[in-house]
């Protein structure tokens, strides 16, 4: 059945953020994305230039359609509008029909651009909606808001402390448990751009969409990640400001168990004479190797296409599988009787690569790459 995401939000005319980035989010991860609306907002680029909170009646509402008639796997909570709302929706959540769905709180207090979206009351009444949660998802402010890591671990839920606020050119993710501290963590170098808007509605909804489809948390957080530095790098530089992200250009990045045919690398005799051709047939090139005898397309899909001068394997045609569970499908298959000629392996250019021949001996490499197979480190 397809994972149905209730996303409890407010609304962003610009897209960027809010309801607008949840549904992005959950869409193109493979969830079907209801709403419950709490706020409407005037806002763009440059800021918030007004909020209408929508009353607790409506959304709760809201929720009562969604839920009686198609069914909830996992909720996301954003934007809650006010003390009431929060009180109401936590209330709403711990009833019968909605007890078991899995619940990713971003507790949204500042917009990007600085605009305050809590009062304190709402921040108060956020207790409520922590101790439903089974994640919660707060930036380095909100969670200074919300008293800190101890505090929000008081609540029994999990903590993902997020970086992006941090200094450094690295940035990295925390997830907390209580009373085992730190389980797992994450780092990756910071992408410089000012199209960021929305990461934190689109994270958590990627990781609500994960859990509605039974990923375990973690996993469901690292898919989340991927999904959200890929929207980063795609970010289509819309707006005057802090433009919104790219997840409409996510495809086809390993972002799924797999397998996904994504790759393909051709032998080539000339390579200026090949990647004039492929050019001409209307691909992107996205990596210009000509000393290594190597270039890497970009089609419109996102599928990529390399060719390589040189002869034996470097030079022959290989077809690449890739997985967002690497591992786990080579075991799968290993357990079958599948015979590989070499296992997983983290290779020097960021892929983790496994390879075999298929039964008329064509080179087949299974491989998990995220970001670095369209926005590898030496990318033109």
């Amino acid at each position: 059945m397809t994972a149905r995401v209730l996303i409890i939000a407010g609304s962003d005319s610009g897209g960027g953020a809010g309801i607008q980035a949840d549904i992005k989010a959950v869409t193109m991860l493979g969830g079907h994305a209801m709403t419950a609306i709490t706020a409407i907002t005037a806002q763009n680029t440059l800021g918030v230039q007004g909020v209408h909170p929508v009353p607790t009646a409506m959304v709760l509402a809201q929720i009562d359609s969604v839920a009686s008639d198609i069914g909830v796997d996992a909720v996301k909570i954003g934007m809650i509008g006010s003390a009431e709302t929060a009180a109401a929706v936590a209330e709403r959540l711990s009833q019968p029909d909605l007890a078991q769905a899995a619940l990713v709180f971003d507790p949204v207090m500042i917009a990007t651009s600085g605009s305050v979206l809590a009062d304190a009351a709402t921040i108060d009444a956020f207790r409520a909606l922590l101790d439903r949660a089974m994640v919660a998802t707060p930036n380095l402010p909100e969670l200074e808001a919300l008293g800190g890591e101890e505090a929000v671990l008081a609540h029994g839920c999990s903590l993902l402390v997020k970086g992006g606020h941090a200094e450094g050119e690295t940035v990295i993710d925390r997830l907390l448990e209580t009373g085992e501290g730190e389980v797992a963590h994450w780092e990756a170098p910071r992408i410089d751009t000012p199209h960021s808007h929305g990461t934190g509605c689109t994270l958590a909804s990627a990781i609500a969409c994960g859990l509605a489809q039974g990923m375990p948390l973690e996993p469901a957080i690292a898919r989340a990640r991927d999904f959200v530095r890929l929207s980063l790098l795609d970010a289509p530089g819309l707006g005057q400001g802090h433009g919104p992200m790219g997840q409409q250009f996510v495809r086809n990045d390993g972002l799924f168990t797999g397998p996904a045919l994504n790759q393909i690398t051709l032998p080539a005799n000339d390579y200026a004479v090949s990647v004039a051709f492929y050019k001409q047939m209307g691909l992107k090139q996205i990596v210009d190797s000509p000393d290594n005898g190597y270039a890497r397309f970009v089609a419109a899909n996102g599928v990529t296409l390399s060719i390589h001068v040189g002869d034996g394997t470097a030079g022959g045609a290989t077809a690449y599988l890739e997985s967002g569970a690497l591992d786990a499908w080579v075991a799968y298959l290993a357990r079958r009787g599948v015979r590989f000629d070499q296992m997983p392996k983290d290779e020097e250019w960021g892929w983790r690569e496994a390879r075999l021949a298929d039964p008329a001996g064509n080179r087949l490499c299974l491989y998990q790459a995220a970001e670095y197979r369209r926005y590898p480190p030496w990318r033109i």
